[in-house]
């Protein structure tokens, strides 16, 4: 998945993922790449909860 956002996030770390309100819980994902732009960050996500969950090659 591919997000912007506005707070840096650092490669290789995991996180939680909230989409909306009516989730009542997120998902583990972790930054597989990271861009940085002048108003915040491109991150490329990996959902850690999906089996096979690989990320592409040449990221």
């Amino acid at each position: 998945m591919r997000a912007i956002v506005e707070e840096p996030l650092q490669s290789g770390a995991e996180y939680e993922l909230l989409v909306g309100d009516g989730e009542p819980a997120g998902r583990k994902v972790a930054v597989v790449w990271v861009q940085d732009e002048a108003d915040g960050q491109i991150v490329g996500l990996r959902f850690l909860d999906v089996e096979g969950s690989v990320p592409p090659e040449n990221v």
